[in-house]
């Protein structure tokens, strides 16, 4: 049978000591609201980056798909660790927007629930949070937006959300009374009932009169599945009330099997469960429809996505009170392996419904469609004389070829497939031929759908360009060859010669369920070698090692080690000649990927190991705050350090190319060490950067001069900032080069610089794919004002994150106030420098838009000293013309007055010598127009 994980396996889970904390509130309180972005700290200087996908498309669970029921076009998608999406008709794809999360609030990637506003279309709103145990430190929040997504408030909530636990592809969970829009309900898990919102979610309030919290847990006592999943959905009947005045007409689901359908019949004041009702199962969806006044529901025997074997389908005459069992299949049929999740009606015909399994691995999923509520069905494919089967659909995969997942399944089965984890179908409530739904793996649809009625094939499609939904566990960029070859969660990884085209295909042969670590010989690119997690029993004849010759494009199946559990991490020495392996569950070894003998020493299983970028017999490996080295190919091992560096998390060890014996760590958490090392002496001994506080990974790009040390790159917390940082000087200064906007939630997991392209760096995210970073700027890049580098006797703690192992089951791992959306970087000055006179002491200041989007910009502004002497300080004014105002500005002292604005030199760059150039930034908003203005430079 086959089966594929939902969304991304391998969830990174954080303990954040800093991460920000809810107060618990009384249950009818009001809940404290929250603006983001708050004004950022002054941090080490700037030096602005554009920012894009390597493109995959897709590679996550997509749980929820949500068209708004007034405006045309406009459609949210929700996934379950890489945020909110907005579908971008105009270019057919769809645009990131919560971007703008962070280090300290990561969980609200967690896309739980999402609701579209049918009287105000400009109002969004997202129930955000991703675990519900201690994996996520932080409570749940309300993100609520009037434009569409551009801008956010976030309203804390006073318990957690599980937007990647059990239960998260039923709903929606989160509801807009369609009438009178100020009000809103949200059915929490965890026992927490069902809250209420009168003022279009700034403040909630648990509504005390609902009587049921849900009682449904998966696996008691167990930290994933042991959570009671709450209430599933809730939906209005908006024929129940009248533009302004309150919807009388509530229903919501609950994860009761017994009592799983409840509703309101005067405005939520009072609430009963409906008699009469199915029982035995838990209701996914809850679809009204309006016009003939009935409500249908999915159920399924499990909360899902990933799991259920029996269900039905049912509709509730609301004018009549009866129910009536619909199913396709009815559970006491051997045919019903599965549940039933997905549903939708066609609002422009209201008698048309869909329904699809929530789970069906075998063959395929299952669509059903009814023109006749329900009285009759047909299916999206038959059987004709086991093993053939017909087909209603064609199918085309061009967008993301790779979804064949490198197989050739013997019939019934076909590739690729239909999907799985069928949690989300909607037809377009505006156009009959548009239907989409998620699956584990990507975002399908359809834009012929009546041909189905007409007994035409219709044509599924990928409709998932622009969403990237993948865990990035490691990235290597050789110095030839592709740029890019990448270790993900649950589609093994890909080879990337072009960054804005899909590859053909994933890592195959041998396919991994996640792919751990990847690694090539410096000294000849082509010699590549990956390995990574297994399911030994489905896949029992599957290594966990994969090994290329020809830079990544095919692979072969290496041999493993006895005892072997888990990818864990590996090496190759710089010529190819060795590999050695720190796998899970068994001795770190070394061998040529046929045979292999465990290496001495005592190194522990689960080490991080590299290889030294020069001396093919060197190796490196850390563990719990020891450093060992090897001169000797792997064969053995001795400790070097064994004091004074991280002893908890996974700190990256990673050897500069070109030099050998020169080792960064990056690395530790709250509890003790954390930061930065560097050792030139092949790990004798190491230096902690003093103008790092904390640093979680570190990456090697191309130095900015010919003969210069490599660039470095960093996602760190400097100067009381958290963010991704280039230093073009081996650590001596640092640059932000990420902005507020552009923050990811959980990154640091693979971190690395591009050899062949300056300022170029790639950044792993926790269910937002990879980013590629390229510098704005052509110019030379300037230092920022940190301190210099230097050795700290004794590292002193610093407040941070631990990881820990990912969890049992197969969960999803599928981790701004303005999305990235519309952005437009400008790459030369918008306006021309204006020097200042002033004899010997003169100054310019240029003044360039780095980003804009709507209702929101970015810029940066140089100052030079353009005189033959020194300055020691300096003054920059200008005045805007449209309304601007700075919201938020870094290495500069800043004074607004209405529209003119003056910036001076902080303490550490006003001082200048002729001809050097330094560098402040900030964010802004704008309404009508963002001209840039013209600013004049004062030197002192």
């Amino acid at each position: 049978m086959f089966r594929r994980h939902s969304g991304t396996a391998v969830a990174q889970r954080r303990s954040l000591a800093t991460a920000l904390t809810a107060a618990l509130v009384a249950a009818t309180a009001a809940v404290v609201t929250q603006v983001l972005p708050t004004t950022p700290a002054n941090a080490a200087g700037s030096d602005p980056y554009s920012f894009k996908n390597a493109q995959i498309v897709g590679g996550g669970f997509v749980p929820g798909i949500i068209f708004n029921q007034s405006q045309a076009n406009l459609i949210y998608a929700r996934t379950d660790i890489g945020g909110a999406y907005r579908w971008d008709q105009t270019n057919s794809k769809w645009i990131p927007l919560l971007d703008w999360v962070g280090f300290a609030n990561w969980g609200l990637n967690g896309a739980y629930s999402l609701a579209t506003d049918a009287v105000d279309p400009n109002r969004v709103y997202v129930a955000a949070g991703m675990y519900t145990n201690s994996w996520d430190p932080n409570n749940g929040a309300i993100l609520r937006s009037s434009d569409k997504g551009a801008t956010w408030a976030v309203t804390q909530l006073p318990f957690k959300l599980g937007g990647n636990m059990p239960g998260r592809g039923q709903g929606e969970k989160l509801a807009i009374d369609p009438n009178k829009n100020s009000i809103l309900y949200f059915g929490a898990p965890s026992g927490n009932g069902l809250w209420r919102s009168t003022d279009s979610g700034v403040t909630w309030a648990k509504v005390t009169a609902f009587p049921n919290v849900g009682n449904y847990v998966q696996s008691a006592g167990d930290a994933y599945l042991g959570d009671n999943q709450g209430i599933a959905w809730v939906t209005f009947d908006k024929s129940t009330g009248t533009a302004g005045s309150t919807t009388q007409g509530i229903y919501v689901g609950v994860n009761d099997k017994d009592n799983t359908v409840y509703r309101s019949t005067d405005g939520g004041t009072t609430w009963s469960r409906i008699a009469g009702q199915p029982t035995g199962y838990l209701a996914h969806k809850g679809v009204l429809d309006p016009v003939n006044h009935v409500l249908y529901i999915s159920t399924s025997d499990t909360g899902g996505p990933y799991d259920g074997a029996k269900g039905e389908v049912w509709k509730y005459n609301i004018t009549t009170g009866v129910w009536t069992n619909i199913s396709p299949v009815l559970a006491s049929s051997s045919d019903d392996y599965f549940g039933y999740s997905g549903l939708t009606i066609d609002r422009l015909h209201p008698n048309t419904i869909m329904v699809a399994t929530q789970i069906s691995w075998w063959p395929d999923m299952i669509l059903w469609r009814s023109t006749d509520a329900g009285a009759t069905w047909s299916r999206i494919w038959d059987w004709n004389g086991y093993p053939s089967r017909t087909f209603r659909y064609t199918q085309d995969i061009s967008a993301a070829p790779w979804l064949t997942f490198g197989t050739s399944p013997q019939a019934p089965e076909v590739t690729p497939k239909l999907g799985w984890m069928n949690e989300s179908v909607e037809i377009d409530p505006f156009n009959s031929n548009r239907m989409m739904y998620g699956t584990g793996a990507t975002l399908y649809g359809t834009e012929n759908l009546t041909n189905w009625d007409a007994g035409n094939q219709i044509t599924i499609k990928v409709m998932a360009k622009g969403l990237e939904e993948t865990a990035v566990l490691d990235l290597i960029s050789p110095p030839s060859g592709a740029n890019l070859l990448s270790a993900l969660g649950d589609v093994t990884g890909f080879r990337h010669t072009n960054l804005d085209a899909v590859p053909s295909m994933m890592f195959t042969t041998p396919n991994f369920s996640s792919t751990t670590s990847i690694d090539f010989a410096e000294s000849n690119p082509n010699y590549v070698v990956r390995v990574g997690n297994v399911d030994k029993t489905a896949n029992p004849n599957t290594n966990r090692i994969g090994i290329s010759n020809d830079n990544g494009a095919n692979w072969y199946q290496g041999q493993e080690p006895s005892g072997v559990t888990g990818g864990g991490t590996v090496a190759v020495a710089a010529d190819g000649s060795k590999i050695v392996w720190a796998p899970q569950g068994a001795a770190v070894s070394y061998g040529g990927g046929s045979s292999w003998t465990s290496s001495t020493g005592g190194v522990p299983s689960g080490a991080r190991v590299a290889a030294d970028r020069v001396n093919s017999n060197k190796f490196y490996a850390f563990s719990g705050g020891t450093f060992y080295v090897s001169t000797n190919g792997g064969a053995s091992f001795t400790a070097t350090v064994t004091s004074g560096l991280p002893t908890t998390g996974t700190p990256a060890v990673k050897a500069v190319f070109g030099r050998e014996g020169d080792i960064w760590l990056a690395g530790g958490d709250a509890t003790g060490a954390y930061g930065l090392w560097h050792s030139t002496n092949s790990g004798a001994s190491f230096t902690k950067l003093s103008n790092v506080q904390e640093a979680d990974n570190v990456g090697f790009g191309k130095a900015s001069t010919a003969t210069g040390y490599p660039t470095l790159f960093t996602v760190a917390k400097i100067d009381n900032v958290r963010g991704v940082f280039a230093s073009y000087d081996a650590g001596t200064t640092w640059l932000r080069i990420n902005d507020d906007q552009h923050q990811y939630g959980n990154i640091g997991g693979a971190l690395t610089g591009d050899p062949r392209v300056f300022g170029r760096v790639y950044i792993g995210t926790n269910g937002r794919g990879i980013i590629v970073a390229d510098r704005v700027s052509t110019a030379s890049p300037s230092v920022g004002p940190s301190a210099s580098a230097s050795a700290s006797a004794s590292p002193s703690p610093s407040v941070s994150r631990s990881a820990s192992a990912s969890p049992s089951a197969s969960a999803s791992a599928s981790p701004s106030a303005s999305p990235s959306a519309s952005r437009s970087a400008s790459a030369s000055p918008s306006v021309s420098p204006s020097a200042s006179s002033g004899g010997a002491k003169s100054c310019s200041a240029t003044y360039t838009i780095t980003n804009q989007w709507p209702g929101g910009f970015g810029a940066s502004v140089d100052v030079k000293n353009t005189g033959t002497g020194a300055i020691t300080g300096w003054t920059v004014k200008w005045t805007f013309a449209n309304g601007q105002t700075v919201t938020s500005l870094w290495s500069g002292n800043l004074t607004q007055s209405g529209a003119n604005v003056t910036v001076t030199n902080m303490s550490y760059n006003g001082a200048l010598t002729a001809g050097q150039t330094t560098n402040f930034g900030f964010n802004g908003s704008w309404s009508t127009a963002n001209t840039a203005p013209t600013p004049t430079c004062t030197a002192s």
